[in-house]
């Protein structure tokens, strides 16, 4: 488990605060919002008043990384890419997630070290991540000011031929009764923007190859960008699905059988394929995984039900 729970003991009497900055390398505003988190245990019990002292047997649950081996396909003294798999998550989701990209991220650059931007969990490919705060802030924001130029590629449903553009404004929902769609299109939405261009189509699997070129950066823009056209990416679990299916598999009680054939692919078909960016020396990293090839995960067209709405 990353996050571990582990018994200290504090010789001398000091400040609550003073005494995580000393046992974990850590600035004070660091070590304050540990406490504020309720990390620091005394009888069991979590202890908040950061500036109080403390004295004697205390525990402190801390993230811990434990690295399964995805060493970085490229890094600097400042910055690292990672191949994500897909399904698994950019950060622990909660304190008992038993592993993440930030375990391989921790365990290369140490605490400091942390994901830049994040991508779905069951989407695969290239995760940019930085090594020390200072990089981490330049990062950040050279994703805010779209100077990070990133590139996707996904597997859709059905045939298509010729590059196009989607413009269309994406809203947040903020009601799942109807649908359990994250974000929808809508006028009252934010601007995006997202160019593709078909790569290749499959006729046995009905799939087309898609390179996808985000300008903006809303949650979810590829794949609804996508549905909007009625070319969903296969695998998709919310756009393409019934409300039935997506439920399903939010409660985590999609059996794979169904995922497969409701959904289209045994995972979301969408692969995170280069990044393309400045930091001192012009950067254009791909990613190694041969993604076209993945095609062989997509169910077969007469036996799916996906984007039949």
């Amino acid at each position: 488990m990353p996050f571990v729970k582990e018994k200290f003991t504090v010789a001398e009497k000091m400040p609550a605060f003073v005494f995580i900055m000393r046992t974990f390398n850590m600035s004070q505003g660091q070590a304050q919002r540990v406490i504020s988190k309720g990390r620091l245990l005394i009888g069991n019990n979590s202890f908040f008043r950061s500036g109080e002292h403390i004295e004697g047997e205390v525990e402190v649950v801390y993230f811990k990384p434990s690295s399964q081996g995805n060493f970085p396909l490229f890094h600097t003294k400042d910055f690292m890419v990672f191949e994500k798999y897909s399904g698994v998550l950019v950060h622990p989701n909660t304190m008992a997630t038993p592993y993440s990209l930030l375990d391989e991220i921790r365990s290369v650059s140490g605490d400091d070290a942390n994901a830049v931007h994040r991508i779905d969990m069951e989407t695969s490919g290239l995760l940019l991540a930085s090594k020390h705060k200072h990089s981490e802030s330049f990062l950040k924001r050279s994703f805010e000011e779209r100077s990070i130029q990133k590139s996707y590629l996904a597997w859709v449903d059905g045939k298509l031929t010729e590059p196009f553009s989607s413009k269309e404004r994406i809203k947040v929902n903020s009601d799942y009764s109807q649908s359990k769609h994250k974000v929808f299109i809508s006028e009252e939405g934010k601007a995006s923007h997202t160019d593709f261009i078909p790569l290749e189509y499959d006729e046995t699997l009905d799939a087309t190859l898609v390179a996808c070129y985000p300008h903006t950066g809303r949650t979810h823009q590829i794949r609804v960008h996508l549905f909007h056209v009625k070319h969903p990416i296969l695998g998709d679990p919310l756009y393409g699905t019934t409300f039935k299916t997506a439920n399903a598999y939010l409660e985590e009680e999609l059996s794979q059988e169904d995922r497969i054939r409701e959904t289209g692919a045994s995972r979301l078909m969408l692969h995170a394929h280069s990044l393309t960016f400045s930091m001192g020396s012009k950067f254009h990293i791909e990613s190694k995984s041969d993604f076209a090839q993945m095609k062989e995960l997509i169910c077969e067209k007469e036996k799916r039900v996906f984007n039949k709405s």
